[in-house]
């Protein structure tokens, strides 16, 4: 069990907190346990930016192209990497404060606004370096390469995240506990993850002399790009002063192309999570000779035998510029049947994240529930009316418990084009309605 506090804060703060505009005074604490929960907080304050987007994109001739498929991965996959931390602490915040308790060596005030500022400088600057070596590692681009494997670029890209990168990404921040209160550090961890969300648009174009101090929504187009010129630069958190001291800035200029250099051509969502993981593992044992399994490892995931440790830029498929995002078509009664199972999704994923004690059986059933494959659908569909009638999901407005269900029933009895189908179908029913059963008794 996890104990996740709930700290409010108010509508000002929560947009503040967004563009990393909250004060020392309003930011510091003594305890880690005072620290509000600011990520879990910013979930409608994200959705309203999102819609927002696309409203201004429907009025705009060049607005940005939001695809349903994409939008539903891209935070599917920010849900999944958030779901670890509803059963235990991060190990960021863990292992930061284990280093804190035993190896410190001063003992920075909590409450100073020096100590705030030097943790904002230390966190961005940590990040900048995790974040290069996750591009730079081809066993940490296992992990970064799903932020980077939408071919599209919005709001809900930043959402994009992996469900593994949290177990690498710790190691960048721990020279600050050496000195900083775990309590500045867990302020400043969220507020440099926060800042990053707001600038994955295309709606905003240049932001004049801000361009040479913030990452901005242009430097990061960059670095989303996979046009040669955009290949491993702007690795900046909120400061893009970091990639101008180290050598990694690069200006926007020719139009981007989103993506990975190779696209993965999907949206299943335990593919575009997980898939990096099996061809690292083939290509370590197809290539010859210790030295070079090693670099397949810890070198970048451009790197072939006789190639520089980045790889070579030359290596990179030419991009013409009239390169089309990977788009299945879906019948309308499937784009609507999609989003009303993604609405559900998202209001039990919130009632998880507002409980004061979160089990792992909780988070296990809420990821069999929502992440099944496709081939399973009509199983879920099953435990979602289980699950529901059992208390485990329980629908904003109580009206929609009965459509859900009647909708899922349908759902059910719909596929019946062979006998073992049709059976296993029918068993499924029964057991939701003998589970139903001994719930009324």
């Amino acid at each position: 069990m996890a104990r996740v506090e709930v700290t409010n804060v108010t509508v000002s703060q929560g947009v503040r907190m967004l563009f990393s505009l909250m004060t020392p005074n309003e930011s510091s604490f003594a305890t880690v346990r005072e620290v509000p929960t600011y990520v879990n907080q910013a979930t409608p304050y994200f959705i309203g930016l999102i819609l927002l987007e696309i409203v201004l994109g429907w009025l705009k001739t060049d607005g940005p192209r939001i695809k349903i498929n994409d939008f539903i991965t891209s935070l599917s996959a920010g849900m999944m990497s958030r779901l670890p931390q509803l059963v235990m602490r991060s190990l960021e915040l863990s292992a930061y404060i284990y280093v804190w308790n035993n190896f410190r060596v001063l003992e920075l005030p909590w409450d100073s606004a020096w100590t705030w500022w030097l943790a904002f400088l230390g966190v961005d600057m940590g990040y900048y370096w995790f974040h290069r070596f996750a591009h730079e590692l081809n066993f940490l681009w296992a992990a970064h390469q799903v932020h980077h494997s939408s071919e599209y670029y919005n709001l809900s890209t930043a959402l994009r995240q992996s469900v593994t990168q949290q177990f690498s990404s710790w190691v960048f921040y721990l020279p600050l506990a050496l000195m900083v209160p775990p309590s500045v550090f867990a302020v400043h961890i969220q507020f440099n993850l926060l800042y990053q969300f707001w600038i994955h648009t295309e709606l905003v174009k240049n932001l004049g002399p801000l361009e040479w101090i913030l990452n901005t929504p242009s430097h990061h187009r960059v670095h989303h790009g996979r046009n040669p010129y955009c290949i491993d630069k702007n690795y900046a958190g909120i400061l893009i002063i970091w990639d101008r001291m180290f050598g990694t800035f690069t200006p926007e200029s020719d139009k981007v192309i989103y993506g990975l250099t190779h696209p993965i051509s999907t949206f299943e969502i335990w593919t575009v999570e997980f898939l990096y993981y099996p061809y690292l593992w083939q290509r370590f044992w197809e290539t010859e000779g210790i030295s070079n399994k090693l670099s397949i490892i810890f070198k970048g995931p451009g790197w072939t035998p006789g190639k520089p440790r980045l790889g070579d830029i030359a290596d990179i498929p030419q991009i013409t510029g009239e390169e089309m995002p990977h788009d299945p078509a879906w019948s309308p009664a499937m784009q609507a049947y999609v989003f009303v199972q993604f609405m559900l999704l998202i209001d039990v994923y919130n009632n998880l994240l507002m409980y004061q004690m979160v089990s792992t059986v909780s988070v296990f059933f809420f990821i069999l529930f929502f992440y099944f494959p496709s081939e399973l659908e009509m199983l879920r569909c099953v435990l979602i009316v289980a699950l529901q009638r059992f208390g485990y999901i329980k629908p904003l407005v109580p009206l929609l418990a009965f459509l859900i269900e009647v909708s899922l029933t349908d759902t059910l009895m719909y596929d019946s084009r062979c006998m073992a189908q049709l059976t296993i179908k029918l068993l499924c029913v029964f057991l939701a309605l003998a589970a139903w059963a001994v719930h009324l008794s």
